[in-house]
This record gives C-alpha cells, sequence and structure tokens, in this order.
C-alpha cells in the first residue's frame, strides 16, 4: 500500500507544471502600435530593468521605484515612449511598495487578462507602445474610482509640471 501511495504522489508531482514554470510572456507584435521597434531597437534604448519590465511583462521589486515616494506635481509617462499616463493627483499611498493611481489618463492605456500566477488579472500595458506597466485591482480608494493601478516605477518617468 506504501509503495503504490509514493508511485501515485511522485507521479501526480511530476505532471504538474506549475505558473512559475511558464516563460516570460512576450509583449504583443510591435506593429500592432503606433510606436514599433525590433528587439534590438528596444534593447539598445532602455536600461535592462526597463526592459525586463516593459518588454517582457516583468515585475520590479517592491519598495524599489524612485518613484513610490514621489510627491510632486506632474505626469508620469510611459518610459519606453513618452506617452502620458497617469496624474500626480491621482496617484495614492496604497502601501503595497509600487506606485499606485486611481485612474488612468483615458485612452493612453490598455488592458489585457493575465492568468501568470494562476487566477485571472488585468494587466495594464501602453496603448501607444505597448509596453507593460502592471496590473489594475477593485481595492483602491472607495472615495473616488474604487481602482488601484499598481504599476511598476521603472516602466514611467516622471514629468514635473512646470512653473
Amino acid at each position: 500500500m506504501g509503495k503504490k501511495l509514493l508511485i501515485l504522489t511522485l507521479t501526480i508531482i511530476s505532471g504538474c507544471k506549475g505558473f512559475s514554470q511558464k516563460e516570460i510572456k512576450e509583449i504583443k507584435k510591435d506593429t500592432d502600435y503606433a510606436v514599433s521597434k525590433t528587439d534590438k531597437e528596444w534593447r539598445a534604448e532602455l536600461t535592462d530593468m526597463e526592459y525586463y519590465v516593459l518588454r517582457k511583462a516583468a515585475t520590479e521589486n517592491a519598495f524599489t521605484s524612485d518613484l513610490l515616494d514621489n510627491k510632486e506635481k506632474g505626469t508620469y509617462v510611459c518610459a519606453g515612449c513618452a506617452t502620458p499616463l497617469f496624474k500626480s493627483e491621482h496617484k495614492f499611498n496604497s502601501g503595497t511598495g509600487w506606485p499606485s493611481f486611481d485612474r488612468e489618463i483615458e485612452g493612453n492605456v490598455a488592458y489585457d487578462v493575465d492568468y501568470k500566477i494562476g487566477y485571472e488579472r488585468t494587466e495594464e500595458h501602453c496603448a501607444t507602445c505597448g509596453g507593460h506597466l502592471g496590473h489594475v485591482f477593485n481595492d483602491g480608494p472607495r472615495n473616488t474610482t474604487g481602482k488601484r493601478h499598481c504599476i511598476n516605477g521603472v516602466a514611467l518617468d516622471f514629468v514635473p509640471d512646470s512653473n
């Protein structure tokens, strides 16, 4: 009995393929976007981390972004193509370790479904170049939109308002 249980357990374990074993998702073909570049061009223009997040849909480590505690007034733009994505007045401290916003600049952020960690999430990407930004959740401020756009800081550049 014990031998059969051991064989059954090993068969089940070896047959499982966890989500962590999946390759990092490729961004849609660049030709689907207004800003279209080859992989070689993206690699030359972006830092390693920007490339990894924007083009390979990775996630930066929590609490590592220089933009996390930024309180200046201005606009957060795509680090890949400079498309305006979020306004500083919509930024809030979610406590998650990533810059968070309760709304996007309408029309500049596109959405897709992501199952990378085993359940459905709404992935956000730049509508102009397709760069991966992060995910949107329904646990944001109730007094505004109720949304939390949880964004990789490395996917953003900040443009302060001019005085």
